[in-house]
Protein backbone atom coordinates (compact mmCIF):
# COMPACT_ATOMS: atom_id res chain seq x y z
CA UNK A 1 0.00 0.00 0.00
CA UNK A 2 1.22 3.44 -1.11
CA UNK A 3 1.62 6.16 1.98
CA UNK A 4 1.36 9.55 1.35
CA UNK A 5 4.43 11.80 2.20
CA UNK A 6 3.86 15.51 2.96
CA UNK A 7 7.54 17.23 3.18
CA UNK A 8 7.09 20.92 4.60
CA UNK A 9 8.73 23.82 2.65
CA UNK A 10 9.64 27.15 3.75
CA UNK A 11 11.98 30.15 3.27
CA UNK A 12 15.23 29.56 5.03
CA UNK A 13 14.71 25.69 5.34
CA UNK A 14 18.32 23.50 5.39
CA UNK A 15 18.23 22.38 1.41
CA UNK A 16 19.49 19.13 2.38
CA UNK A 17 17.17 18.76 5.41
CA UNK A 18 14.05 18.63 2.51
CA UNK A 19 16.38 17.11 -0.21
CA UNK A 20 17.82 14.55 1.69
CA UNK A 21 14.21 12.79 2.54
CA UNK A 22 12.85 13.48 -0.67
CA UNK A 23 15.74 11.39 -2.30
CA UNK A 24 15.87 8.45 0.01
CA UNK A 25 11.78 7.99 -0.50
CA UNK A 26 12.04 8.97 -4.44
CA UNK A 27 15.11 6.18 -4.51
CA UNK A 28 13.00 3.95 -2.45
CA UNK A 29 10.10 4.13 -5.18
CA UNK A 30 12.57 2.99 -8.59
CA UNK A 31 13.79 0.29 -6.08
CA UNK A 32 10.22 -1.11 -5.29
CA UNK A 33 9.54 -0.72 -9.32
CA UNK A 34 12.67 -2.32 -10.35
CA UNK A 35 11.58 -5.18 -7.92
CA UNK A 36 7.82 -5.35 -9.49
CA UNK A 37 6.53 -3.93 -6.44
CA UNK A 38 4.13 -0.70 -6.14
CA UNK A 39 5.72 2.50 -5.23
CA UNK A 40 5.82 2.44 -1.36
CA UNK A 41 5.62 6.46 -1.24
CA UNK A 42 3.75 9.30 -3.10
CA UNK A 43 5.79 12.00 -2.00
CA UNK A 44 4.90 16.05 -2.53
CA UNK A 45 5.87 19.27 -0.97
CA UNK A 46 3.80 21.96 0.72
CA UNK A 47 4.35 25.53 1.87
CA UNK A 48 2.62 28.83 2.63
CA UNK A 49 3.38 29.43 -1.02
CA UNK A 50 4.16 28.07 -4.40
CA UNK A 51 7.37 29.72 -4.17
CA UNK A 52 10.07 29.08 -1.74
CA UNK A 53 13.92 30.76 -0.98
CA UNK A 54 15.67 27.85 0.76
CA UNK A 55 19.11 28.51 3.10
CA UNK A 56 21.55 29.88 0.48
CA UNK A 57 19.54 31.26 -1.76
CA UNK A 58 18.38 28.29 -3.64
CA UNK A 59 15.28 28.98 -5.49
CA UNK A 60 12.32 26.54 -6.10
CA UNK A 61 8.45 25.92 -6.50
CA UNK A 62 6.53 23.66 -4.28
CA UNK A 63 4.14 21.40 -5.16
CA UNK A 64 0.97 22.42 -2.96
CA UNK A 65 0.24 25.03 -1.06
CA UNK A 66 -0.63 24.43 2.43
CA UNK A 67 -4.69 24.79 2.33
CA UNK A 68 -4.95 22.49 -0.65
CA UNK A 69 -3.55 19.76 1.60
CA UNK A 70 -5.75 18.08 4.64
CA UNK A 71 -4.59 14.44 4.87
CA UNK A 72 -1.80 12.10 4.49
CA UNK A 73 0.27 9.28 6.08
CA UNK A 74 3.59 10.99 7.22
CA UNK A 75 4.54 14.66 8.03
CA UNK A 76 8.51 15.97 7.38
CA UNK A 77 9.41 18.90 8.55
CA UNK A 78 12.55 20.05 7.58
CA UNK A 79 14.78 22.64 9.63
CA UNK A 80 17.06 25.28 8.58
CA UNK A 81 16.84 28.77 9.85
CA UNK A 82 13.33 28.17 11.47
CA UNK A 83 12.99 31.74 13.20
CA UNK A 84 10.07 33.24 10.43
CA UNK A 85 8.16 29.31 10.45
CA UNK A 86 8.53 29.52 13.80
CA UNK A 87 6.12 32.64 13.65
CA UNK A 88 4.10 31.68 11.07
CA UNK A 89 0.40 31.19 12.66
CA UNK A 90 -0.61 29.54 9.46
CA UNK A 91 2.18 27.13 9.04
CA UNK A 92 2.18 25.91 12.64
CA UNK A 93 -1.89 25.55 12.97
CA UNK A 94 -1.33 23.29 9.38
CA UNK A 95 1.02 21.50 11.00
CA UNK A 96 -0.58 20.98 14.18
CA UNK A 97 -3.50 19.67 12.21
CA UNK A 98 -1.65 16.80 10.10
CA UNK A 99 0.12 16.08 12.78
CA UNK A 100 -2.96 14.74 14.58
CA UNK A 101 -4.36 13.12 11.57
CA UNK A 102 -0.59 11.17 9.94
CA UNK A 103 0.72 7.48 11.13
CA UNK A 104 3.99 9.49 11.46
CA UNK A 105 5.43 12.60 12.22
CA UNK A 106 9.44 13.23 10.98
CA UNK A 107 11.44 16.40 12.00
CA UNK A 108 14.80 17.00 10.08
CA UNK A 109 17.50 19.33 12.17
CA UNK A 110 15.97 21.88 13.80
CA UNK A 111 12.53 21.45 12.84
CA UNK A 112 11.96 19.55 15.81
CA UNK A 113 11.76 23.90 16.83
CA UNK A 114 8.77 24.28 14.33
CA UNK A 115 6.99 21.06 16.20
CA UNK A 116 7.69 22.37 19.82
CA UNK A 117 6.30 25.57 19.32
CA UNK A 118 3.35 24.29 17.09
CA UNK A 119 2.69 21.81 20.60
CA UNK A 120 3.28 18.74 18.46
CA UNK A 121 5.91 17.78 20.91
CA UNK A 122 5.49 18.60 24.61
CA UNK A 123 7.38 16.14 26.43
CA UNK A 124 9.35 13.65 23.70
CA UNK A 125 12.63 11.97 23.78
CA UNK A 126 13.88 14.22 20.65
CA UNK A 127 17.13 14.97 18.92
CA UNK A 128 18.24 18.11 16.71
CA UNK A 129 21.78 19.47 14.97
CA UNK A 130 24.48 19.09 17.87
CA UNK A 131 24.55 22.74 17.38
CA UNK A 132 21.40 23.52 18.93
CA UNK A 133 20.73 20.72 21.48
CA UNK A 134 21.63 23.28 24.42
CA UNK A 135 18.66 25.76 23.00
CA UNK A 136 16.31 22.60 22.73
CA UNK A 137 16.42 21.98 26.22
CA UNK A 138 16.05 25.32 27.27
CA UNK A 139 13.51 26.79 25.07
CA UNK A 140 11.63 23.81 25.71
CA UNK A 141 12.55 21.59 28.86
CA UNK A 142 9.64 19.74 29.31
CA UNK A 143 11.32 17.74 26.04
CA UNK A 144 13.78 14.48 26.55
CA UNK A 145 16.81 16.01 24.33
CA UNK A 146 19.44 13.25 23.46
CA UNK A 147 22.54 13.75 23.13
CA UNK A 148 25.06 12.25 20.04
CA UNK A 149 22.69 10.36 18.25
CA UNK A 150 21.70 9.92 14.63
CA UNK A 151 18.12 9.64 15.25
CA UNK A 152 15.11 9.76 17.83
CA UNK A 153 12.24 6.97 17.09
CA UNK A 154 9.31 7.40 19.55
CA UNK A 155 7.26 5.14 17.07
CA UNK A 156 4.70 7.70 15.51
CA UNK A 157 7.30 10.45 16.41
CA UNK A 158 10.57 10.48 14.56
CA UNK A 159 13.43 12.50 15.07
CA UNK A 160 16.99 13.48 13.20
CA UNK A 161 20.21 15.25 14.35
CA UNK A 162 21.69 17.64 11.72
CA UNK A 163 21.68 17.98 8.17
CA UNK A 164 22.82 14.70 6.68
CA UNK A 165 21.35 12.38 9.80
CA UNK A 166 18.16 13.53 7.27
CA UNK A 167 18.80 11.01 4.91
CA UNK A 168 19.59 8.51 7.91
CA UNK A 169 15.96 8.80 9.55
CA UNK A 170 14.00 8.51 6.06
CA UNK A 171 15.81 5.18 5.81
CA UNK A 172 15.20 4.00 9.20
CA UNK A 173 11.28 5.04 8.21
CA UNK A 174 11.76 3.07 4.62
CA UNK A 175 12.85 -0.03 6.85
CA UNK A 176 9.74 0.90 9.13
CA UNK A 177 7.32 0.96 6.06
CA UNK A 178 8.39 -1.42 4.11
CA UNK A 179 11.58 -3.87 4.79
CA UNK A 180 15.23 -3.76 5.69
CA UNK A 181 16.14 -5.39 2.44
CA UNK A 182 14.34 -2.51 0.99
CA UNK A 183 16.27 0.03 2.99
CA UNK A 184 19.30 -1.41 2.69
CA UNK A 185 18.88 -1.47 -1.31
CA UNK A 186 18.25 2.05 -0.93
CA UNK A 187 21.01 3.22 0.38
CA UNK A 188 23.23 1.07 -2.27
CA UNK A 189 21.61 2.80 -4.64
CA UNK A 190 22.05 5.82 -3.09
CA UNK A 191 25.81 4.53 -2.72
CA UNK A 192 24.93 6.58 0.66
CA UNK A 193 27.07 4.30 3.85
CA UNK A 194 23.45 4.34 5.95
CA UNK A 195 24.54 5.53 9.68
CA UNK A 196 22.25 3.91 11.72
Amino acid sequence: MTKSVVIVAFDQMEVLDFAGPYEVLTTCNRVALKAGDVEPFHVQSAGVSHHVVARAGLSFVVDSRLEDLAEADILIVPGGVTNGAEKDERLLAWIRSMSASVEYTVSVCTGVFILAVAGVVTSEKVTTHWEDIEELAQRFSTLDVQKNVRWVDEDWLMTSAGISAGIDLTLHLVQKVCSREIAETTARQMDYFWHE
